[in-house]
């Protein structure tokens, strides 16, 4: 399994920032899956993402202040896929954001899990570019 880590200051305030983080914004600011349905169980929000040729459930969680979501079934690239978004203010109009990721390939490719880290590294990019401009 491997971790990566990405973080940015965005001119955000945190209080902001709180309102416009839904799960499946999150997913589309990712930029590698659309939403499909999203629906709240068990105090956890299931979002249903679909990309070309396939369909996982991401279970979102809130652990104090913490988002937490992970895939939940078997059925998607990774055999695991763990992920933290942390954010906190700097000032009152700026906000530090800060997230962090675990996967691992389902399929078993040599430098497998670097190449999967790699890919999350670049979603993770993108969700904080989405979040510096607005998360539209």
């Amino acid at each position: 399994m491997r971790e990566v880590t990405v973080s940015r200051v965005v001119d955000v305030s945190a209080d902001d920032l709180s309102a416009r983080l839904e799960p499946a914004t999150i997913v589309e600011a990712e930029g590698s899956f659309a939403v499909e349905t999203v629906d709240d169980r068990d105090g956890a929000t299931i979002v249903v993402a679909s990309g070309p040729g396939m369909r996982l459930p991401l279970r979102f969680e809130d652990r104090d202040g913490t988002i937490y979501y992970t895939q939940e079934s078997d059925r998607g690239p990774f055999s695991e896929m763990e992920t933290w978004l942390e954010y906190d203010a700097v000032d009152a109009e700026r906000t530090r954001v800060t997230v962090r990721s675990a996967v691992e390939l389902a399929a078993p490719l040599p430098f497998g899990d670097r190449i999967a880290a790699w890919k999350r590294r670049g979603e993770l990019r993108n969700l904080l570019e989405a979040v510096e401009t607005g998360l539209d």
